[in-house]
């Protein structure tokens, strides 16, 4: 396929890019009729930006295993994972478009402008022309801004706010990890069989991006279903101690604890609210409930006995029993030596993905791999079925609903599902007001 039809869209006659408003900056300049970090010779370099350091560093060295085995299996190594059961069968395990793949990494920090100088250098010093990773939603927002401003592809990592395919969309940038709209969605009914409709909710909140949008998503699906909000409490990311936080919750007049943190935050802030014993105690003639909406085994391991009986969600188990789940808990299971946490598996799906797009559309340019994933429907990647939606570059997938294990068999197996929501449960449309005020625009191939 030709490059020509693509190297124009995107671009304004003065020189600026569409939908961003800023001048296209010297150091991401191509030449002409080609695009930003065009492989002109035998390999391709994509970009892997985690955090390495801070609190989601645990997921961020899950999300590095899973992009090794990714390029292991589409260099036709190891047992090939997902690529035998992805329902496209464009990759063949001979690198992308013949070219072998190779990758760099950073460290994100959890830090957004670290995380932007990271994925900078990567594209200007090393080529990438792809950057996948993060599990920070602020993050996730910054490095998806700076590639539509590169003109390279961002696949995001995990990232659950709203605003990553709500105000922040970018033509640019995909995601495949679910959003905190979804969570709610399949939570509430869940909350409602297991708790009443009689329930007054406290919440402690991670004040940035992601805790925001979690907060309002939860807090609307639970006072839907007749639970009261009694207050939200803004906590800083990466706090250790949780105390200052968790005691006035006592005398609130809470009788749900709903802690919109993640990693090593929401080990923390349980951890503490277990101390002061809030699900020893009883409110409003209730048991004292916690709820953590977003949550993984990553997170369940450094909980330990805390997270019997708490109920989330996830956007993938290693447990599903699905062909694409087997293989790649499989493949994972036989280099490392244990399961996949969500966020691995959301890593490898995206990386494969791209690929897939790039060999479809039959070139690198980013507005070709645009025109791919836009509306592509696949199975087989662990999901089920599953939609690009082409509106917002969201996926549309079932989402899990999952509860601590009061008996857990091993390290491993600490979350058992409670429900699978179909995707119909989770769909909202594309002007939902808790995803309004931001447009894709158009893809830049930044040339």
């Amino acid at each position: 396929m030709s490059n020509s039809r693509f190297t124009r869209r995107g671009l304004l006659k003065t020189g600026t890019l569409a939908g961003v408003g800023l001048a296209m900056p010297t150091i991401f300049t191509a030449r002409a009729n080609a695009f930003t970090n065009d492989p002109t010779g035998g390999s391709v370099t994509l970009g892997f930006n985690v955090p390495q350091t801070g609190a989601y560093a645990d997921e961020g060295a899950d999300e590095l295993r899973a992009f090794e085995l990714a390029v292991e299996h589409l260099n036709g190594g190891g047992d090939g994972g997902m690529l035998s059961t992805f329902s496209s069968k464009a990759l063949q395990g001979n690198g992308i478009l013949g070219k072998k793949v190779q990758y760099v990494t950073g460290d994100t920090q959890t830090k957004s402008d670290a995380a932007r100088a990271s994925a900078q250098s990567m594209i200007q010093k090393d080529g990438a022309i792809m950057i996948s990773g993060g599990s920070s939603s602020g993050v996730a927002v910054a490095v998806q801004g700076l590639c539509q401003e590169a003109g390279v592809i961002f696949m995001a990592g995990l990232t659950h706010s709203n605003d990553t395919t709500g105000k922040d969309r970018k033509a640019n940038g995909f995601r495949h990890f679910f959003n905190a709209y979804m969570s709610a969605a399949a939570l509430a009914p869940v909350l409602k069989g297991l708790y009443g409709t009689d329930r007054a909710a406290y919440h402690l909140t991670a004040d940035y991006t992601w805790g925001w949008t979690q907060e309002e998503s939860i807090a609307a699906a639970t006072e839907a279903i007749g639970w009261s909000t009694i207050n939200k409490v803004r906590t800083p990311l990466g706090l250790g101690d949780y105390s200052s936080y968790i005691a006035p919750v006592l005398n609130s007049g809470a009788d749900v604890l709903i802690l919109n943190h993640y990693g090593g935050d929401m080990v923390n802030s349980l951890t503490n609210a277990v101390q002061f014993g809030i699900r020893d105690r009883q409110a409003n003639g209730k048991n004292f409930e916690i709820v953590v909406p977003l949550y993984s085994e990553l997170m369940a391991r450094g909980a330990g006995q805390n997270i019997k009986g708490i109920p989330g969600s996830q956007n993938w188990d290693w447990k599903l029993q699905d062909d694409g789940t087997k293989a790649f808990v499989k493949s994972f299971g036989t280099k490392f030596g244990f399961p996949p946490s969500q966020a691995a598996q959301t890593c490898y799906a995206q990386t494969l993905l791209y690929a897939d797009a790039v060999t479809r559309a039959g070139t690198f340019n980013p507005c070709g791999v645009v025109e791919a994933l836009e509306g592509f429907e696949f199975d087989g990647l662990g999901n089920g079925k599953t939609l690009y939606r082409a509106e917002d570059h969201q996926c549309f997938k079932d989402v899990i609903v999952v509860r601590g294990k009061e008996n857990p068999e091993n390290e491993f197996d600490l979350v058992e599902i409670v429900e699978v929501t179909p995707v119909g449960q989770v769909t909202y449309a594309p002007d939902h007001p808790m995803f309004a005020g931001g447009a894709l625009g158009a893809c830049n191939p930044g040339a």
